[in-house]
């Protein structure tokens, strides 16, 4: 579960960490981790962002649903706005947390898409992208495949059984 929009004041950016332990430490991802016992998947995904991140985050909605059943986990990510106080001055409402070696507010141009540390985010930031091309939001649902060994951040993958869902939110 993770964070998603931020909230750049009327620009269109994305949180992400760039990543203080392994696999992949020193790239890029968007805040995730485990859900815990008791806390729905939204919840854990405003959590994780607090723990990652430092940051406050209101979850707007469901955003993907990514398996990948070589390594028995599946991604629930969601879109969320970032919530900085009007009275936060210079304080950009985040900053590194205890697995996090940095954090920085992305435009959507300048995404590091060749430093992002899993094959997940790479499909998610992608077709987060294309919905901004659309101009709708829709909702991603996919199998990542990959092979035994292959690195995390590997583009050695394939994505199938793809589904994109309308939903009424633009």
């Amino acid at each position: 579960d993770g964070g998603g929009d931020g909230g750049g004041k009327g620009k269109r950016q994305v949180l992400l960490c760039r990543r203080g332990i392994e696999p992949c430490r020193g790239l890029w991802t968007l805040p995730a981790g485990f859900q815990e016992c008791g806390e729905s998947t939204a919840e854990g995904a405003a959590r994780e962002t607090r723990e990652e991140a430092n940051a406050a985050v209101a979850v707007q909605q469901p955003y993907a649903h990514i398996d990948i059943p070589l390594i028995s986990q599946q991604y629930i990510i969601f879109r969320a706005t970032l919530q900085v106080p009007a009275d936060a001055g210079s304080d950009p409402g985040h900053s590194a947390g205890e697995e996090t070696l940095e954090t920085r507010l992305f435009d959507i141009d300048a995404l590091p898409m060749d430093e992002l540390a899993f094959s997940s985010m790479k499909i998610i930031l992608g077709l987060y992208l294309e919905d901004l091309g659309r101009g709708k939001y829709s909702f991603h649902h996919g199998v990542i495949d990959k092979q035994p060994g292959v690195a995390a951040n590997s583009a050695n993958f394939t994505l199938r059984d793809y589904t994109r869902l309308a939903t009424d939110r633009s």
